[in-house]
C-alpha cells in the first residue's frame, strides 16, 4: 500500500541492549527574600540507574520488555539539613533520606511501525512532558500507542492512571500543578487521556495537534507549527505553540480558563545559535498542566515556569558549540526572560497579597547560563560535566539564585 512503512522484525535477546547510568548531582537554591519559609535548599546525591531494553520476538507481531532499576544515595543536604531539592525523598523532619531505590518495567508490542507500551512511561509530549531534571525521571503508569505506519505522520494515544515523581518511591494520584495557589493541587485523579497527531509536511515543516484530559479536572488542546529554512550560510527556524485549557467533568479543581501562546524564532550558523520570542498567558486563570511535569513553554526556566495568569514575556538566548573553534564537546548557553502583567488575584504568598492590596500587577525576570563538556576520547570518553546557574527576581514571589552541577557517565553493555 502506498505511503505505508515496511514491517520491522528483530530478536528479543539478539537486539537487547543495556546500560548503567551514573549521575552525580549537586543542587543549591538560595532564596533572596526574608519572607521565604526556607532560606536555602541544598542537596548533593549520587544516582545509579540500570536500564535493560530487549529487542522484539520474531514474527509479524513482536513482543519485548524493558526493565529499569534506580538507586539514590545522599552525599549531603546542607549544614542544617536543608534538603528539598528534588533529589532525595524527605523524612518527617524535612531532611533528605540517606538512600532510596525504585524500579520500573514496561511491556511492549510492535507491529510494523506501530508500538504499544504498557507499564512505566515517561512521555515527552506537548501536553505531558515528563520531568527529567533531577537524578531520575518522572515515571507514569499506563498504556501508550505510537504509530508511524503512514509516512510523515506520527499518531500518539495513551491512558495513564498514576505517577511516581522524580524523588519518590511510590505511585500516587495525578493532579493539576498548583501554580502558586491558583489551582487546588490536592485533588487527585486516576485517569489522564491523551492523543496527538504530528505531521511532517516536508523536511522543513511540521504541524501538530494534541488533546488531553485529566478526569473531572481539565482538558487541553495544543496546536503547533515548527519550521526551518536554509538562509545564507545557516538556517532560520521557528516554533509556535498554542495551548487552550478548560475545566472538565465535575470541575473538581474549579475554574480553568486559559489560552497561552509561546513562540521561539532564531538563526543558526556554524557553532552559533541566536533565538528569542514572545509568550502570553491569557484568560481568567493560570496555565494549566499536570503536577510535576514540565510546561513545554519556551519561557520555562530553572527557578520560574513563567506561566502565571495574564503573564506576558519576551525571551532571548544564545548557544555556542565550541567545535567550531576546535574544542569538540564544549557548549555554552545563555538565556534571559523578562515578564510583566502577572495577575496576583489567585496567588498565595505575602508578596502576592501586597500586590493585591495595592491593586498592582506582578513582574519577574530570570537570567540563565549553562556550560557543558563531554570528554571526547581516552579512558574517560563520554564523561559529561554540566554547570547550570540561574538568577530570578520577582515582586510577587521569593527570588532565588540557583546552581546545579552534574557529572554523568554511561556504561553500555
Amino acid at each position: 500500500m502506498a505511503g505505508v512503512a515496511p514491517e520491522v522484525h528483530a530478536e528479543f535477546f539478539g537486539d537487547a541492549k543495556g546500560k548503567v547510568m551514573l549521575r552525580n548531582f549537586y543542587y543549591n537554591r538560595d532564596y533572596r527574600e526574608q519572607s521565604s519559609s526556607q532560606a536555602k535548599r541544598e542537596d548533593w546525591a549520587q544516582g545509579i540507574t540500570l536500564l535493560w531494553e530487549s529487542g522484539y520476538t520474531e514474527g509479524k507481531v513482536g513482543f519485548g520488555l524493558d526493565l529499569m532499576g534506580m538507586v539514590g544515595l545522599k552525599l549531603d543536604d546542607g549544614a542544617r539539613g536543608e534538603g528539598g531539592g528534588g533529589l532525595m525523598p524527605r523524612d518527617k523532619n524535612g531532611s533528605s533520606r540517606d538512600h532510596y531505590g525504585k524500579s520500573a518495567a514496561t511491556a511492549k508490542v510492535k507491529y510494523a511501525n506501530s508500538e504499544l507500551r504498557y507499564g512505566a512511561l515517561s512521555p515527552r509530549l506537548p501536553l505531558l512532558h515528563s520531568n527529567s531534571s533531577r537524578l531520575f525521571p518522572q515515571i507514569y503508569n499506563g498504556t501508550q500507542v505510537v504509530s508511524r505506519d503512514i509516512q510523515g505522520l506520527t499518531v500518539t494515544a495513551g491512558r495513564l492512571d498514576k505517577v511516581k515523581q522524580r524523588d519518590s518511591t511510590d505511585f500516587e494520584g495525578l493532579t493539576i500543578m498548583g501554580q502558586a495557589g491558583a489551582y487546588d493541587a490536592t485533588v487527585t485523579s486516576d485517569e489522564f487521556l491523551y492523543a496527538g497527531l504530528d505531521y511532517e509536511v516536508n523536511r522543513n515543516l511540521t504541524l501538530s495537534y494534541h488533546w488531553s484530559q485529566l478526569e473531572d479536572s481539565f482538558r487541553r488542546d495544543f496546536f503547533g507549527l515548527k519550521f526551518s529554512v536554509p538562509a545564507g550560510p545557516g538556517k532560520v527556524f521557528g516554533d509556535i505553540r498554542y495551548f487552550i485549557a478548560r475545566e472538565a467533568g465535575e470541575e473538581r479543581v474549579g475554574n480553568v480558563d486559559n489560552n497561552t501562546i509561546s513562540t521561539n524564532f532564531g538563526y543558526q550558523w556554524k557553532g552559533h545559535t541566536v533565538y528569542g520570542g514572545y509568550q502570553e498567558v491569557s484568560g481568567e486563570t493560570a496555565f494549566a498542566f499536570v503536577g510535576g511535569a514540565d510546561t513545554y513553554l519556551f519561557g520555562e526556566q530553572m527557578v520560574s515556569q513563567f506561566s502565571f495568569a495574564d503573564e506576558r514575556l519576551w525571551h532571548v538566548g544564545y548557544d555556542f558549540d565550541f567545535v567550531d573553534v576546535g574544542v569538540p564537546g564544549l557548549k555554552f548557553t545563555f538565556r534571559y526572560v523578562s515578564a510583566d502583567h502577572v495577575d496576583p488575584t489567585h496567588m498565595s504568598g505575602s508578596e502576592a497579597r501586597e500586590l493585591r492590596a495595592r491593586g498592582a500587577r506582578g513582574n519577574e525576570w530570570e537570567r540563565y547560563n549553562e556550560i557543558a563538556y563531554v570528554v571526547q576520547s581516552g579512558p574517560l570518553k563520554n564523561l559529561g560535566m554540566r554547570w547550570r546557574n540561574s538568577t530570578n527576581r520577582s515582586n510577587f514571589a521569593s527570588g532565588a539564585d540557583e546552581n546545579r552541577v552534574m557529572v554523568d557517565y554511561v556504561f553500555n553493555f
